[in-house]
Order: C-alpha cells, then sequence, then structure tokens
C-alpha cells in the first residue's frame, strides 16, 4: 500500500535579492527592500514528503534515517548562513523561497523518494516544489474582516433557517477570513522568480482585501445581492476576480483558499481559459467543515 510521509526541519539563515549585474538603482526597483546590504534573515521550516509502500513494520522509510540525510544534505550546511554563498545554485539564481524549494529537491532527491517539498520563509509566506522543472508555486496568506447573512431571497426566514441554521438570521454575522492565494510559474534562472512578489501582494490587497474588508457583504458587494456568500461561493468569487490581475504579474492563479474559522474552509482552483467561465463556473470546492 502507498502512503506519503512528511518530515519537518528547520534552519536559519540570511540572503539578499542582489544582481551585480544591475546598478543600485535596478536592484533597487526590481527587489526593494530586499535589495538592501547586507541582506535579512529567516527562520525557515521546511517540510519533505516522501512517497513509498508500507513494509512489515508498518513504515515507508526509517524516519531517524531520513532526518539523518535532510540534515547531512541541507540544514547542517544552511543554517545559520548566507544562503547567496553557500551553495553554488545561489549564485546562479538568487535564493528566493520558490528557488529554495526546488535547489533543496535537488540535493535530496538522490537519496529520498521525495514527492514534494515546502518551504516556509515565514507563515504567510511560502513555496512548494513537486519536481516539475522549473514550475513552482508560491502562496501569499492574507486575511480580511467582513459579515454576511445566509439566505436565498425568495424563501421565508423559516426555510433559511431550516438551510442555512443560525447563519439565516436576519442581521448577518461577521468572520476574520484567513485568505490563502497561491500562484505558480516557471522559475526565472536568474533572479529565482516565478513572478513579483511585491506585485502579487498588490494585486490580491487592491482587488480583493481592501474592497472586501470590513463590508457586509451582501450588501456592499453587488456580487452578493444575488448570490449567497457562502465560503465556498466567496472562493469562487475571489478565484473569478484575482485570475487576470495575478496573470498581469506574469504568474498564474492556481488555487484560492478561503478560511470562514478553525472548522470551515473552502479551496477552488482555477481552470485553464479554455474551461472558465462565469462566477458561478462549475469549478470543484473542497470543503472542509
Amino acid at each position: 500500500m502507498k502512503c506519503i510521509i512528511n518530515r519537518r526541519a528547520q534552519f536559519s539563515a540570511s540572503h539578499r535579492y542582489w544582481l551585480p549585474e544591475l546598478t543600485e538603482a535596478e536592484n533597487w526597483q526590481k527587489f526593494g527592500q530586499c535589495s538592501r546590504f547586507p541582506g535579512h534573515g529567516h527562520n525557515y521550516e521546511l517540510y519533505v514528503s516522501m512517497l513509498g509502500d508500507l513494509d512489515e513494520y508498518g513504515m515507508v522509510l526509517n524516519l531517524s534515517d531520513v532526518k539523518h540525510v535532510i540534515k547531512q544534505e541541507v540544514t547542517s550546511q544552511l543554517d545559520f548562513s548566507y544562503l547567496n554563498e553557500v551553495w553554488e545554485e545561489f549564485q546562479q539564481g538568487l535564493p528566493t523561497t520558490e528557488n529554495m524549494a526546488r535547489v533543496i529537491w535537488q540535493r535530496l532527491a538522490p537519496h529520498l523518494p521525495i514527492v514534494r517539498i515546502q518551504l516556509f520563509e515565514h507563515p504567510e509566506l511560502w513555496a512548494e516544489y513537486e519536481g516539475n522543472n522549473m514550475e513552482a508555486f508560491l502562496t501569499i496568506s492574507t486575511h480580511f474582516s467582513a459579515a454576511h447573512r445566509l439566505a436565498l431571497p425568495h424563501l421565508t426566514l423559516q426555510q433559511n433557517s431550516e438551510i442555512y441554521g443560525k447563519c439565516a438570521r436576519v442581521n448577518g454575522h461577521g468572520h476574520n477570513y484567513h485568505l490563502e492565494v497561491t500562484v505558480k510559474g516557471e522559475i526565472d534562472p536568474r533572479t529565482g522568480m516565478i513572478a513579483d512578489l511585491g506585485a502579487v501582494q498588490k494585486a490580491i490587497d487592491d482587488h480583493i482585501v481592501e474592497p472586501l474588508d470590513h463590508t457586509f457583504l451582501n450588501k456592499d458587494i453587488p456580487y452578493f445581492e444575488k448570490v449567497v456568500p457562502t465560503a465556498e461561493n466567496i472562493a469562487v468569487y475571489i478565484r473569478d476576480v484575482l485570475k487576470q490581475p495575478i496573470q498581469a504579474t506574469g504568474a498564474q492563479l492556481h488555487k484560492v483558499k478561503l478560511i470562514e474559522s478553525p472548522n470551515n474552509s473552502a479551496e477552488v482552483f482555477c481552470l485553464p481559459d479554455h474551461r472558465s467561465e462565469s462566477l458561478a463556473a462549475q469549478t470543484p470546492v473542497l470543503a472542509q467543515v
């Protein structure tokens, strides 16, 4: 029987986004504060996912052996280091989160049956790499607060209450929504980036966070005058609004995850262009309740 196991590791390191072939002004324009000398640091969290068959002892791999490999090949070399200089790969392409995930995969692949590398630069930014050449995923998390009411206008309060429970109460209720936006793209071999991170963040802020924050969704957002603002429908709305702004940054929108509460979240994926339709598209919604 096949099973995926995950191993977590940590290291602390510093880096700088700086290309010597560019002027100081050009580096600042491209990388902003990340180009400052001598650099800045992070406490990185690394998750290594491995696939294999369960053996007679109920294990895919001996985790002590896995821990030793990760330490020997990655964390012992990167911990308390200046990333730009520690590995040759980071002199060819900058040690961005997504490029680091790719290079760590390359370092571990000869030793472990890995299927995914996930690297957290901090809790609101992480990258994933799955061994697909230069393609990587980058996730930005953010939040907004909003109120909503779950009710269909053609139904009575009693009927809506039977469907939506307390969420149908006439004055609505609110949430502190946690939003995770995942983009994908090809890693630039020199900058190490799949897109301008600042531009991706600005697209999310301008098109989603600012318009939705501190609103009553049913009344302040025209789309939700006719569509019930469930977590699933809000996630679909965010996906469809963000698709073009994210594409303008050079990346592709891959997934939107909306966490309404610790017990309730929804995920929607971005369809290829030839399958994208209206905001009420046929996209599968993965909900956790």
